[in-house]
């Protein structure tokens, strides 16, 4: 079996905006095509707030035999920043192509699934499209909620 690395997807620049992916320049253009408000990577959330564990904490490290100690040191909080988020039609889409099992994504994902709903955002939209067909579907249920919202 082939070795797999990291996913690389295509960078793209749209209006002077730099994309991660195809998929997500697909997503800004249909989406600005639609006439739908939204910002790109516009926010931030803080999922996890840094941590300071001040019990013992010894860490292996690479290449090294012995472990290291990492106690009273903080750890790095967790943060997300969606693809999309619109606050005027209550919606936030994340496009994914392939994700590989051993991606932190999922994890990150629903940690963040749960922070919406601590902060009262439990009645936005969420969606994920993994390809072109989806954000379509994406784009028609944003028009048609805010048809009959």
């Amino acid at each position: 079996m082939a070795k797999r690395g990291a996913v690389k997807a295509k960078k793209v620049t749209i209006d002077g905006v730099n994309f991660a992916s195809g998929l997500e320049a697909y997503c800004y253009k249909e989406l600005k095509k639609a006439g739908i408000d939204f910002g790109y990577e516009a926010r931030t959330y803080d999922i996890l707030p840094s941590t300071r564990y001040t019990g013992t904490y010894l860490k292996s490290v690479p290449k090294q035999k012995m472990m290291r100690d990492y106690t009273n040191k903080v750890s790095r909080g967790i943060t997300y920043t969606p693809d999309f988020v619109s606050d005027s039609h209550k919606f936030i889409i994340e496009t994914k192509g392939y994700v590989p099992s051993n991606h932190s994504f999922p994890l990150r994902w629903k940690l963040f699934m749960h922070h919406l709903q601590a902060l009262g955002m439990g009645d936005y939209m969420l969606f994920m499209p993994r390809n072109q067909e989806q954000v379509n579907h994406v784009i028609k249920h944003i028009l048609d909620a805010n048809k009959n919202g």
